[in-house]
């Protein structure tokens, strides 16, 4: 409202002072960037999600075993780190906008090579590749949304475009369920369809903006303020915002700039959060259905109640967008990650198919939702010359966490069982809470600028 009264009293052709998209209205076009962000997270999801659920079929179409699994996963993950350093170093000197559709390419062409493998190296070796462009994409996405959006609703764009976008989980899923049983060798088919993420390149290529405060940074003022006139249908003048510019600083002076004595409390409060809830997330989300299936579950079993269960990744999305902008952003991730333990300790001890879908939905959709406020809020903590490189490096973090127990879980679960992995999932995302809500910065609804 109060920028509706500040349009009216400006003239027609008179710039208003603007801190970016803050105090501006999300229009159609704006929502026409968030569709494509949209469709790249979707063709991006398709292509992390669907390892899952051909794991059970290329054990038994390859004579795998499940360690085997473990280290093509630890390999993925590793590569997804240096593709979450990578992508937000190189987004903060190239552009968020490039650096988005490079990633879309890689692991288009990764998903694609993946089909056409013959060895477990070379599927190791292009599955790799497919996770660094996942992951590039993936960090580069949230600073860019985050940069995007209004202040008020910023946690609610960074879900809602993700909610969409993540309709790849079940639906891989369900797609993996009728064309798997076709043949010994229909995994591959799944692996070509990833190659349609293609799509979002081409539309990304044509219609996609870049960061009008990266522009500023780089002392692109007219340029920025020439891209929020297109999305917002309004002139805006940014002297105000670009006056609060640091300089571009080096990748080591980032590394360096987390560690000083105004940043060290919330780095350490972020790093101790994502190298214990992102590595339980994912034995949530990519183990589940593998681990069902060797709990005794038949192949097809496995993927029909595992397919079934991942709606809760839409559905956690769209949660995260009704919650993530309140209790300063910290205060609903400590509730979603106390919600996560709880369901885990639950799924662990269950039997019965309805009864597995109903608490693995309710499970991943918790930890979807946790995952996004979690995204927004790393993202919101640092300055704009260091907000890609940083959240490239939390993430990394997470994700380098996240390789690691990926050789232990065949361990644990020969050792405890079904239940004693989705224990040790409750225990993880448990352990950061108190130190999250005694310490955290609150940062929802507040001007990036002002948090920084």
């Amino acid at each position: 409202m109060a920028a509706e009264v500040q349009r009216k009293s400006n003239l027609p052709n008179e710039p208003i002072p603007s801190n970016y998209f803050d105090d501006l209205e999300v229009t159609s076009t704006h929502k026409l960037l968030f569709f494509i962000i949209m469709l790249a997270y979707f063709f991006e999801q398709m292509d992390n999600w669907n390892f899952g659920f051909i794991a059970p079929a290329l054990m038994k179409s390859w004579g795998i075993t499940l360690a085997e699994v473990g280290k093509i996963n630890f390999a993925y993950f590793v590569a997804m780190t240096l593709g979450g350093l990578t992508g937000g170093i190189i987004s903060d000197f190239i552009g968020r906008r490039k650096t988005f559709l490079g990633a879309i390419l890689l692991f288009s062409f990764g998903s694609i090579a993946n089909g056409f493998a013959n060895t477990v190296e070379v599927f190791t070796i292009t599955r790799a590749l497919t996770g660094f462009g996942i992951f590039c994409m993936m960090v580069t996405s949230q600073v860019y949304i985050a940069e995007m959006s209004p202040a008020a609703t910023r946690g609610k764009w960074q879900s809602l475009t993700a909610s969409v976008g993540f309709m790849a989980a079940p639906l891989v899923g369900l797609l993996c369920r009728v064309v798997i049983p076709l043949s010994p060798e229909a995994w591959r088919y799944i692996f070509f369809l990833g190659g349609v993420g293609l799509i979002g390149f081409i539309l990304g290529l044509k219609y996609l903006k870049e960061s009008p405060r990266w522009l500023v940074a780089q002392g692109k003022k007219e340029a920025a303020e020439k891209i929020i006139e297109e999305l917002a249908n309004v002139k805006v003048d940014l002297s105000q915002a670009s006056s609060k510019v640091e300089p571009r600083v080096k990748t080591m002076d980032v590394l360096i700039g987390i560690l000083s004595p105004k940043y060290i409390k919330r780095t350490l409060i972020i790093l101790l959060f994502v190298i214990l809830t992102v590595p339980a997330g994912f034995v949530i989300t990519n183990w589940t259905p593998t681990l069902l299936n060797q709990r005794g579950l038949s192949v097809n079993d496995a993927l029909t109640a595992s397919s079934l269960l991942m709606f809760g990744v839409p559905a956690g999305c769209y949660l995260s967008s009704l919650i993530a902008d309140k209790g300063g952003r910290k205060i609903p991730m400590a509730a979603m990650a106390l919600s996560v333990a709880f369901l885990s300790v639950i799924f662990g001890k269950l039997q019965g198919f309805g009864p597995i879908v109903l608490c693995g939905f309710l499970m991943i959709a918790t930890n979807m939702a946790l995952n996004f406020i979690t995204f927004s809020y790393i993202a919101e903590n640092y300055p704009t010359k260091m907000r890609n490189t940083s959240t490239g490096i939390h993430n990394a973090s997470g994700r380098l966490a996240t390789s690691v127990l990926q050789l232990y879980i065949p361990v644990v679960f020969a050792q405890y069982q079904f239940a004693g992995v989705y224990n040790m999932v409750a225990i993880l995302v448990c352990l950061p809470i108190a130190v999250l809500l005694l310490w955290g910065l609150k940062t929802g609804g507040r001007s990036l600028e002002e948090i920084s």
